[in-house]
């Protein structure tokens, strides 16, 4: 089992990594849509989603991973009338075949953002 940290990703706000890899499936924890150069949140969900999936993109790629291997998808989101608006975020970073996607909506999230995405990625 191996930690992976990265500044191009958010920075854990409490006891837990950034994403553990753990022979040959990378486990990254819940992004959330903070710019990790700014520590700023975006406006809107379109914004934040775009923010999250950077994020996680990122956190994939500091592991030597790429997205395109990202088999599992968990997205908490703040409001179920957002779903379409993410989805449209979500297709500009993935592509078919899709990953298997759980989206749950949550009341809420830290930060109090609109969104979190976890994935887990084959590497």
């Amino acid at each position: 089992m191996k930690e992976i940290k990265t500044t191009n990703a958010p920075a854990a706000i409490g006891p837990y990594s950034q994403a553990i890899l753990s022979g040959n499936m990378l486990f990254t924890s819940g992004q959330i849509p903070i710019n990790p150069e700014t520590g700023e949140i975006p406006e809107g969900v379109e914004a934040q989603a775009r923010q999250a999936l950077t994020n996680v993109k990122n956190l994939i790629e500091a592991s030597g991973g790429s997205i395109d291997n990202v088999v599992k998808t968990s997205v908490f989101i703040k409001d179920m009338n957002d779903f379409a608006k993410i989805n449209e975020i979500y297709a500009e970073f993935f592509t078919e075949p899709y990953p298997a996607r759980s989206c749950v909506e949550f009341a809420r999230i830290p930060k109090d953002v609109l969104l979190e995405i976890e994935t887990i990625v084959e590497m």
